[in-house]
C-alpha cells in the first residue's frame, strides 16, 4: 500500500509564491510518473502538473506554465510543486498521484483515471 503526504499549502496573498511537497511511501519511487492535481469549490478537480519518473520530463497545464515548477527529489520519495506569481484563480485544494503504471509518460498522464494513489490534499488560498 503506497501513501501520499502532501504538505505546503496557506493563505498566500496574489503574486506571492508557495512550495507543496508530497511525501510517498513504499518502494521503486523513482519508477513512476508523478502528478499534481487541483479542486477548486464547485469545480471538477484539474489536472496541474505531471514529471517522469527521473524528473526530466514535465507537463503543465496551460493555466499555470510559466508559473508553477514540478520537481522530485526519488532519494526522499518526495515531489514538488513550486507556484510563484499566484493569483485568485489558483485557490483549490491540491493533490498529488502516483501513476498507476510503472515507466510511462505522456500527454495521457493529464487523465485522473492513469493514476491508482492520491494524497489527501493540501489547502491553497490566494487573496486578492
Amino acid at each position: 500500500q503506497v501513501q501520499l503526504v502532501e504538505s505546503g499549502g496557506g493563505l498566500v496573498q496574489a503574486g506571492g509564491s508557495l512550495r507543496l511537497s508530497c511525501v510517498a511511501s513504499g518502494r521503486s519511487f523513482s519508477n513512476y510518473a508523478m502528478g499534481w492535481f487541483r479542486q477548486a469549490p464547485g469545480k471538477e478537480r484539474e489536472f496541474v502538473a505531471a514529471c517522469n519518473g527521473s524528473g526530466g520530463s514535465t507537463y503543465y497545464a496551460d493555466s499555470v506554465k510559466g508559473r508553477f515548477t514540478i520537481s522530485r527529489d526519488n532519494a526522499k520519495n518526495t515531489v514538488h510543486l513550486q507556484m510563484n506569481s499566484l493569483k485568485p484563480e489558483d485557490t483549490a485544494v491540491y493533490y498529488c498521484a502516483r501513476d498507476r503504471t510503472t515507466t510511462r509518460w505522456g500527454p495521457m498522464l493529464v487523465q485522473e483515471h492513469k493514476y491508482d494513489y492520491w494524497g489527501q490534499g493540501t489547502q491553497v488560498t490566494v487573496s486578492s
